[in-house]
């Protein structure tokens, strides 16, 4: 199963009248597709975006941000709803609104997925380095065939 499949599909968001174990589900969801977020900003330019950055860029959008309410959302603490802030985080993060609350039937984004492969095919490639370090004297064809069950399992492996 793929990471993104794995992303639980927004239940009564939007409603006044969520239960405390749906606040907190779409709290945690939403901190997971935030997290993954970043990841992407990581992996696209090197840096994960800090808490200033963003908050400065809500700001210019005429949306706050306080450093309590971003570390809520981000560690999936409790679930804010304010549509601005979701608006204004999508578009810094350019993604759909849509995607980043979970709504279902909303697309994935193109680079978020390729992120995602890139990510996966890099952490194999270190898992296949450790592997041969680590067992040092082995031969060439046990060698590859602990290279191939690596490669399937990390092909069926969700992420996180």
């Amino acid at each position: 199963m793929d990471y993104i499949d794995a992303l639980p599909v927004a239940k009564g968001r939007g409603s006044a009248t969520m239960t405390e174990d749906e606040s907190q589900a779409a709290a945690e969801d939403l901190a997971k597709r935030l997290r993954l977020l970043m990841d992407v900003a990581v992996a696209e330019s090197g840096t994960e975006p800090t808490y200033s950055q963003i908050a400065d860029y809500l700001h210019e959008r005429g949306t706050n941000l306080s450093r309590s309410r971003w570390t809520y959302m981000v560690n999936g603490h409790r679930y804010v709803q304010d549509p601005a802030v979701f608006e204004g985080l999508a578009a810094f993060f350019d993604v759909d609104t849509a995607f980043l609350l979970g709504e279902d039937g909303a697309a994935t984004p193109e680079k978020v997925s390729a992120q995602l492969d890139l990510v996966r095919s890099m952490r194999a490639a270190k898992v296949k380095s450790y592997a041969a370090r680590t067992l040092g004297d082995i031969s060439p064809k046990a060698l590859h065939a602990i290279t191939k069950f690596l490669d399937e399992e990390m092909t069926h492996m969700p992420e996180h």
